[in-house]
């Protein structure tokens, strides 16, 4: 399992989470199978999460502060930036898992046209849209602090890189 973390900071107008970083999955789910979006959807429904949807990653600096969320791209490629205008921009193929802690900034630079992704959230989180307005930020701030951790990698359930590195990281405290 090849997986990278980022620590994204807040840029005065994206958040990102204060403690937990940005997980990247390469090559995490099968996507030679013929419908590689069901596949993503029942390996997140097996761990656990739900509020699942079919669709690509919208082309403006948004994030959501009151869940974590999950983004399988299924088929084609996005060039994502993450964080805010200031974060990190990858790359992501079909294969790619993005696992994203509230607050986390994404924004889809450019894409192939046939871009499909799978998105996902924790049991009992439902997202909203912030778009780092400066009359959102409060709100946001306190929002993030109380979103629970996910018991479940949404790839790999009760073992993998979430599990070790968000639920036993001792610097994310309430």
């Amino acid at each position: 399992m090849h997986h990278s973390t980022y620590l994204l900071v807040d840029d005065g107008s994206i958040p990102n989470h204060p403690s937990l970083p940005l997980l990247v999955y390469q090559d995490a789910l099968p996507v030679a199978r013929p419908d590689p979006a069901a596949v993503a959807e029942e390996t997140f429904r097996r761990n656990g999460w739900g509020g699942i949807w079919r669709n690509g990653i919208y082309p403006f600096h948004h994030y959501h502060s009151t869940a974590h969320e999950v983004l399988a791209v299924v088929r084609g490629w996005a060039r994502v930036q993450l964080g805010g205008a200031q974060g990190v921009t990858l790359t992501a193929a079909a294969g790619t898992v993005l696992v994203l802690p509230a607050g986390t900034g994404h924004k889809r630079l450019d894409a192939s046209p046939d871009l499909l992704v799978v998105g996902a959230y924790p049991p009992g989180q439902t997202w909203d849209l912030c778009r780092g307005t400066a009359q959102e930020r409060a709100m946001a701030f306190a929002n993030i602090r109380r979103v629970p951790l996910p018991l479940m990698d949404p790839i790999y359930g009760e073992t993998g890189p979430l599990v070790a590195l968000w639920l036993g990281n001792s610097a994310h405290i309430r």
